[in-house]
């Protein structure tokens, strides 16, 4: 089945202040001074503090739980990329597109999507493909 056939994933929308990044690292127990320190960031390549990288990977991820829920938690599989860095003050849209659908053997569906961060100016920071297992009465 064509991928234009399935239903749209979910989109968000998310501001990435640098409370959002304090707040990723105090989490995450990463406080590396280009995430969190204006001051060290600013003599650094990007002039700025960036978002970590797996904050944009749990934005990437809340796509797919939105859509899929236990599913996802239980089953689900990421890989992603980070192409360029989100910075404070940046806001992110995230958007996910079915791909594929297989049939499993059980019944079940196996969904092939890919999904994409972009800014406001729609720089890529993030891009990944996942995939995730479903019962047969997922509406796809």
């Amino acid at each position: 089945m064509a991928s234009s056939s399935y239903r749209p994933l979910p989109e968000l929308t998310r501001e990435i202040p640098q409370e959002r990044i304090d707040a990723y690292a105090d989490v995450a127990g990463d406080h590396n001074p280009i995430h969190v320190d204006p001051v060290y960031a600013a003599q650094g390549q990007f002039g700025t503090t960036i978002a970590h990288g797996m904050l944009l990977f749990g934005l990437l991820s809340d796509v797919m739980t939105r859509a899929y829920g236990e599913a996802w938690a239980s089953n689900g599989r990421m890989r992603a990329r980070f192409r360029s860095p989100a910075r404070p003050g940046d806001v992110v849209v995230i958007k996910g597109t079915i791909r594929a659908v297989d049939d499993e053997p059980d019944g079940r569906k196996l969904v092939r999507c890919s999904l994409e961060c972009r800014t406001q100016n729609g720089q890529v920071v993030a891009a990944g493909d996942a995939q995730v297992i479903v019962g047969p009465e997922t509406r796809l």
